[in-house]
């Protein structure tokens, strides 16, 4: 199998990259705008864990990144088993005081690119014909599907929350649209699964280095590691969404409920612990 993964020179989409070779041994096409990074990282993957990498400089912010991307496969005869649309960006920051540019850039890498992938590849996937030996394969115990696409939404979907109102925003198109989906194309034998993980201890969200350690020390925020794991056994598993962690199943229905007085206290502390 071949696995798309987007922003996989780091963070997230670097532990997606590896645990695919790793432990699934796919091949990967390996899409970030950090060219140099990208290179090292596909050159080291195929010599650890002998897949075929090829790592692709793209934008994935520009109007058109999606069609690109998806041409350059039809160009290369790359078919595409698993998309991974990982690629985002995270700010914290009052609407007015956001240079268009920036806010531009979230609505585009979060919701156009990521809908038009899911589109162009999907309908690549729904078309394709399994051969005898692919019918044959099993992933996790299961007959393989057709094709898999796995999207990154996040536990602020649910949260009406200042600061981060473009980012919640556009996680919450990811999450009704990769569910709404869902349902067309499973009977089609294409699987979309959608994770909404709350923190992630990455360099995403500009914490310190010490509060990433105690945010993980008291289970606030997840490594990913774990989350990558989880989110490729439950997309091979053919669910349709998933959120790691009993404390953000629990914490979910009061984000939705949160007085207007606690979130205006919290908004004004919150900034402090960004870099």
């Amino acid at each position: 199998m071949l696995a798309l993964v987007t922003g996989a020179s780091s963070g997230i989409g670097l532990q997606y990259a590896t645990a695919l070779a790793r432990d699934y041994h796919c091949d990967l096409l390996l899409v970030s705008n950090q060219e140099q990074e990208q290179i090292e990282v596909a050159k080291q993957l195929a010599e650890t864990y002998g897949v075929k990498t090829t790592p692709l400089y793209a934008d994935l912010s520009e109007q058109d990144a999606a069609e690109k991307l998806h041409q350059y496969c039809v160009d290369n005869k790359i078919e595409v088993d698993i998309l991974i649309n990982n690629a985002g960006v995270f700010f914290f920051n009052p609407l007015t005081d956001t240079s268009m540019k920036r806010f531009e850039l979230m609505l585009m890498l979060h919701v156009v690119t990521v809908a038009k992938l899911t589109r162009l590849f999907a309908e690549d996937m729904v078309k394709r014909e399994l051969t005898d030996e692919q019918k044959q394969e099993k992933v996790l115990g299961k007959p393989r599907r057709k094709g898999y696409i796995l999207n990154m939404s996040s536990m602020s979907a649910w949260m009406a929350y200042p600061g981060i109102q473009t980012y919640n925003a556009t996680k919450a198109f990811i999450y009704n649209f990769s569910k709404s989906i869902w349902y067309e194309l499973y009977p089609q034998g294409v699987n979309i699964t959608v994770m909404t993980p709350g923190a992630v201890d990455t360099a995403l969200f500009g914490l310190a280095p010490n509060l990433r350690k105690l945010a993980v020390n008291l289970t606030v925020s997840i490594p990913p590691e774990k989350l990558v794991k989880r989110a490729l056994k439950r997309m091979f598993q053919g669910k349709k969404a998933d959120m790691p962690g009993v404390l953000n199943h629990l914490s979910t229905p009061l984000l939705k409920h949160t007085p207007d007085w606690l979130v205006r206290l919290t908004y004004k502390f919150v900034g402090q612990f960004q870099k």
